[in-house]
């Protein structure tokens, strides 16, 4: 009978493979069976694990969204903002996008591909929820350390819906981004490189947004 740690080991393989095919290629182009090769398991028992693609690639967005939440928290953390005022910290907010491209093109292409497969998936609303885990629990430091400070010392606009701001912060500079990660803008030979073009985003949201 197999151990739970030789069953964590499996599992871990089948993420791993289905992480490398999914960050690579759209997901619809990929298969089942290539994953449990891949993965060094029985097709049998890659289902018996996740029942579908689906919930093979959310699972491994969960795995992969968590571990990114955990670098910004290593990288923004509470004491690096805590004397900072709402227009700096939203500034630092902005510059996670900015790493994220710099450093995890590959995540940023999974998202888009996941994106584009799941919409098409009958079962995708509840296991979305999942996927959108860390999303709300961004939105939640966001309010905490810049929204709830900015009412107090007026350094970001308060008369702006926060859900607004945050809704609009996140979709301009994501989908930025991964348009650069998937290499679908086009870029002159004298024009900013992408990063610097982020870069250039950011200050104009922190014009709209700061006072």
């Amino acid at each position: 009978m197999r151990t739970k740690v030789q069953m964590e080991d499996s599992r871990q393989h089948m993420l791993d493979a289905g992480w490398d095919y999914f960050s690579k290629d759209p997901i619809e182009s990929v298969t089942m069976p290539e994953i449990a090769k891949a993965a060094g398991v029985a097709r049998a028992t890659l289902y018996r694990y996740y029942n579908s693609k689906a919930a093979l690639a959310i699972a491994i967005a969960n795995w992969k969204m968590a571990d990114l939440f955990d670098e910004i928290v290593i990288r923004y953390p509470d004491d690096m903002i805590r004397d900072r005022t709402a227009a700096e910290r939203f500034g630092f907010y902005l510059d996670a996008f900015i790493d994220l491209y710099r450093d995890h093109k590959d995540l940023l292409r999974f998202i888009q591909f996941l994106n584009i497969y799941i919409r098409g998936q009958d079962d995708a609303p509840e296991q979305i929820d999942a996927y959108l885990k860390v999303y709300t629990e961004v939105a939640a430091r966001f309010h905490n350390n810049v929204y709830l400070l900015a009412q107090k010392d007026g350094t970001v606009r308060t008369d702006i819906p926060e859900e607004e701001m945050f809704t609009v912060m996140t979709h301009l500079m994501l989908a930025a981004a991964t348009r650069y990660a998937m290499g679908t803008v086009y870029h002159p030979e004298q024009s900013l490189s992408p990063e610097d073009e982020l870069i250039l985003l950011k200050q104009m949201i922190l014009r709209q947004y700061c006072k």
